[in-house]
């Protein structure tokens, strides 16, 4: 046999060795991951994300729990996701807030009515520091805004003012938008949109003051201009009560060029009885 015939066979059986070594290595590594994975739920199993009972899976709710999550279903209201009744889930519909005031997005969602344990849930996320339920809550809201997102749409959060970013640590509306988009699959920007004064809390405003107090306060980030122009968005926001944060976030959306904009929230707010 040539001696390069030679060289060339050798060279082939020690590639064949290392791939045989890698595959054996990585085997060898599922199987240890798959162990530690079994003796961590041993040793810390998963518990649920509201009143921290052990359930059978990470990032769930026990039947408790779950029983007093309102998850909305049916017939919502297409501008903002709000239950309506009926099941018909083909029915474009508006609820009456929606038929008085102008929303300046296409379509909008929510995954839960913020009462009974969503608000338990919310709170806990917003305020203590719990944003391992954003994993969850994400998905809800990606489940729930499946009939709404577009092809090459981009996933923004409503912005917080830099302010409050340092006195929180964490803007809930990005840890949301990421994950949603995760779940669906969809461009992710975190910083498209900026708060470019302090508007401070929207708790304790009846709805003009609301909307009002949000005046010129959000814009395009200078830098994703470029992003945004003729593409389809998707703001998220953790809750939608008059939606005057969602509007100002839409507004500069569609004044840098945006195609079309749309809204999701975790949780949108219901009127008693």
């Amino acid at each position: 046999m040539p001696p390069g015939a030679v060289r060339a066979r050798k060279r082939a059986r020690v590639r064949a060795a290392r791939s045989v070594s890698r595959g054996v290595l990585m085997m060898g590594n599922a199987v240890l991951r798959s162990g530690i994975e079994a003796v961590l739920r041993t040793v810390y199993p998963p518990h649920c994300l509201s009143c921290n009972a052990i359930v059978g899976t990470d990032d769930g709710l026990c039947p408790d729990c779950w029983s007093r999550t309102p998850f909305i279903t049916g017939l919502v209201c297409d501008l903002c996701g709000v239950p309506l009744p009926g099941q018909d889930h083909s029915e474009i519909a508006h609820c009456d807030d929606c038929l008085r005031i102008a929303r300046p997005w296409s379509k909008g969602r929510a995954a839960l009515a913020y009462r009974d344990n969503t608000r338990r849930l919310v709170l806990a996320f917003k305020r203590g520091d719990r944003t391992d339920i954003s994993r969850a809550a994400g998905t809800w809201m990606g489940i729930a805004a499946q009939d709404i997102a577009l092809p090459d749409q981009i996933v923004a959060p409503t912005p917080l003012h830099w302010r409050r970013l340092f006195q929180r640590r964490y803007n809930q509306a990005a840890l949301l938008s990421a994950e949603m988009a995760r779940y669906l699959a969809l461009e992710h920007c975190p910083d498209l949109l900026l708060r470019t004064r302090n508007t401070g809390t929207q708790e304790g405003k009846g709805r003009d003051a609301r909307f009002a107090n949000m005046v010129d306060s959000i814009a395009v980030h200078p830098r994703r201009r470029a992003l945004i122009e003729g593409r389809p968005v998707l703001l998220v926001d953790d809750v939608l009560t008059t939606g005057a944060t969602l509007a100002a976030c839409a507004e500069a959306s569609y004044a840098a060029g945006a195609s079309d904009v749309r809204v999701v929230a975790l949780a949108r707010t219901v009127k008693d009885g």
